[in-house]
């Protein structure tokens, strides 16, 4: 049987180079390896406020870009979390066997609710990490591409899993984490020590998937580099051109090594130029279908619906096993 792949993507408006490098991209190659479900993810956003409006277009926005960096609809089952309403019964359930030392132990909670804004926290914040595993095993997913900084997420999903399965009997698959080897961490442009991230305070950090051939081209040249000549590929030493050339090898296809040797005796200036229209080239045609989706959403509308019908179907019948075997009134 093939394994069958997970991934949820939050709707926080147009994803950056970034998110599309660490993987936006991969998604695209993965659909022809694994069977695959695409979920965005909504209810995870409003673990935080949200403008409704807003919500609602970031939604769109972020189907289409999947849609325009070339997932396929007949090889995946796309649709928007929210409007298969078992993942948040699962969610509950399954956060009746979650510890209340588990989830405070999560990073990113902690990283969220320090000091004085833990009493503030909202309580979806802190017991997420159980609607994501909701998420996850409520299609018996046996692979999750995951960040290095949600592996502490999937092992709760894998615990949760295990502790259902003492109880109740076996009822879900332990999912197992796929972590790009290259290319999962995409650093700031202005600053290499940072996730690039749309959070940042300087405009010339992040490349949005959306941004014209000009403004990807300004922002590359005023990308920070290091005080050391020479582009050669040395995260520790160099870690402003490590970063630069990371963009370049997901861009090109070309490795580090072959990166050195095209501009060995050449400066920062003719590599930068290189760089900004390797990523023009890639990126240009992703922007134009995203807005040709966003102008006119009709199919991204049918896609959604096809891909919310097969998902339902899928997740009535998991949900009717859990709970009748916990004894749930049906």
């Amino acid at each position: 049987m093939q394994s069958l792949l997970f991934s949820g993507v939050k709707p926080t408006s147009v994803p950056h180079l970034g998110n599309y490098i660490g993987m936006l991209k991969h998604a695209t190659d993965i659909q022809h390896t694994y069977r695959c479900i695409f979920c965005v993810v909504d209810l995870h956003a409003i673990t935080v406020p949200q403008e409704p409006k807003e919500l609602h277009q970031n939604i769109i926005d972020i189907a289409a870009t999947y849609l325009a960096i070339g997932l396929k609809p007949e090889r995946c089952t796309f649709f928007v979390q929210s409007e298969v309403s078992e993942h948040a019964e699962l969610s509950w359930l399954l956060g009746t066997l979650a510890k209340m030392g588990e989830l405070e132990r999560m990073v990113a909670f902690k990283e969220k609710a320090q000091g004085s804004q833990r009493e503030r926290a909202g309580l979806g914040l802190f017991s997420y990490p159980v609607l994501m595993a909701a998420d996850i095993l409520l299609y018996d997913a046996t692979v999750v591409p995951v960040g290095e900084d949600q592996m502490q997420h999937l092992e709760l999903a894998r615990v949760l899993a295990r502790r259902f399965n003492d109880r109740f009997g076996q009822t879900f698959v332990e999912p197992e984490g796929l972590l790009q080897k290259m290319g999962a961490r995409v650093m700031s442009l202005a600053d290499p020590s940072k996730k690039m991230s749309k959070s940042d305070e300087s405009k010339n950090a992040t490349l949005s998937l959306l941004d014209d051939a000009d403004t990807i081209r300004k922002k590359i040249m005023r990308a920070v580099t290091d005080s050391d000549a020479g582009v050669t590929y040395d995260p520790e030493k160099k870690p402003a051109v490590a970063n630069l050339m990371n963009i370049f090898h997901h861009m090109t296809g070309k490795t580090m090594k072959e990166i050195e040797l095209t501009f060995a005796g050449k400066g920062y200036g003719d590599f930068k130029k290189a760089l900004a229209e390797a990523v023009v080239e890639h990126v240009s045609p992703i922007t134009k279908r995203i807005h040709a989706y966003r102008d006119d959403p009709a199919e991204l509308m049918r896609i959604l619906d096809k891909g919310r019908d097969d998902a339902k179907a899928i997740a009535q019948k998991k949900i009717a096993i859990v709970r009748e075997r916990m004894g749930v009134w049906r």
